[in-house]
């Protein structure tokens, strides 16, 4: 369960169905009946404007966040 995979490393997150442009596989794993969710849990910087990196020349992600995702992501797998 997503949601309490977070939840359980930030007992004050919020979590929301959100849509982000960009490439998928999703469309051939639909074609197989096999339902797709993007699920990429970061914790990040109040004060870091994460959209203005995307395809930057300085395109980064904090070392925090990426620790924060891992936890979230082992748990989750634990777990599903």
């Amino acid at each position: 369960h997503m949601p309490a995979s977070i939840l359980a490393e930030d007992p004050g997150a919020r979590t929301l169905p959100y849509m982000l442009s960009g490439g998928t596989d999703a469309k051939s794993f639909a074609q197989l009946g096999i339902r797709c969710f993007g699920f990429a849990p970061l914790q990040l910087p109040a004060d870091l404007d994460f959209s203005a990196l995307f395809h930057g020349v300085d395109e980064r992600v904090p070392v925090d966040a990426l620790k924060f995702g891992t936890r979230v992501l082992d748990r989750f797998l634990r777990n599903c």
